[in-house]
């Protein structure tokens, strides 16, 4: 079995019939860098050759599930380097949208921008009550050019995708389920048990041939959205080659670093910085 520098893999737990795949860069928040990208499409490639396992399983290894794209690394990267970040991140997305498999996500904690649009080209998503959801790559000058754009309209509608993308706010998992952006919310510590019986239930009783035509059709109907590949990925390569870009990142990590704290998707309550006495006016 292959070696990986960023995720768990684990083929045919308890001697069933799927991989099951973990982010597990804790360190870093499991946020997505070009090694973790890498990791990710060759796990996922290796699962859907593999004629042994009849479904993939997405997880973490610990809280947040993903906090998106590593941005001290997207600041790094001209034009030409963020065009082949973003093409290896869509064909990641696009073996998990093209397997003939089932793809379940099973969600601890937050996940947002690049994690999110991971969990959306996966076919169900089960989430604990205390996960969090969105796309807040607007809020340090980026764009949810991964799937967020084009595939979030189709789950949710398009004025709420809108509203999610340029206001760049978090949904709880109880207002993500209402909205039709995952499929359960389940008790934290039941999340991966849970997910995992979903996925044995469509693999152990359902025809490999039926959902490998559900899917297929499925993809072709929404494959308009996707079109915008190209487009979105120059687009955003030139974003991240910005001086605006660089600038909102350096000061996005400047306050990363001058209140350690961690990741949880929720803003600090404003009250926190007050002078003692509850008012909160800290002046």
């Amino acid at each position: 079995m292959a070696e990986y520098e960023t995720i768990d893999v684990e083929p045919h737990p308890d001697d069933g019939r799927v991989t099951r795949v973990r982010l597990d860069a804790p360190e870093r928040n499991n946020t997505i860098d070009l090694a973790m990208l890498a990791d990710l499409h060759e796990a996922f490639t290796a699962a859907d050759r593999d004629r042994d396992v009849q479904g993939v399983l997405l997880g973490s290894t610990s809280d947040p599930f993903c906090a998106g794209a590593d941005v001290s690394e997207l600041r790094e990267l001209g034009f030409e380097d963020g065009t082949r970040w973003m093409q290896l991140y869509f064909d990641t997305l696009d073996v998990l949208r093209d397997t003939g498999k089932p793809v379940v996500a099973a969600v601890d904690g937050t996940c947002v921008a690049g994690g999110n649009e991971l969990t959306m080209a996966c076919d169900l998503v089960v989430a604990g009550e205390s996960a969090r959801f969105g796309q807040p790559e607007v809020g340090v000058g980026s764009s949810a050019a991964g799937g967020g754009v084009q595939l979030l309209p189709l789950l949710v509608g398009e004025k709420r995708a809108r509203e999610m993308l340029l206001l760049g706010e978090l949904l709880s998992a109880e207002e993500a389920e209402r909205i039709g952006l995952i499929n359960r919310v389940v008790d934290d510590d039941e999340v991966e048990d849970r997910a995992m019986g979903l996925l044995t239930r469509i693999v152990d009783t359902k025809s490999p041939q039926a959902y490998r035509a559900i899917k297929g059709i499925m993809k072709t109907w929404t494959n308009f959205g996707l079109v915008a590949e190209p487009m979105a990925r120059d687009m955003t390569a030139n974003v991240w080659a910005s001086e605006e870009f660089d600038e909102r990142v350096s000061a996005f990590l400047a306050r990363q670093e001058q209140t350690p704290q961690p990741f949880t998707g929720t803003r600090p309550d404003p009250s926190a910085a007050g002078d003692g006495n509850g008012d909160g006016d800290g002046e």
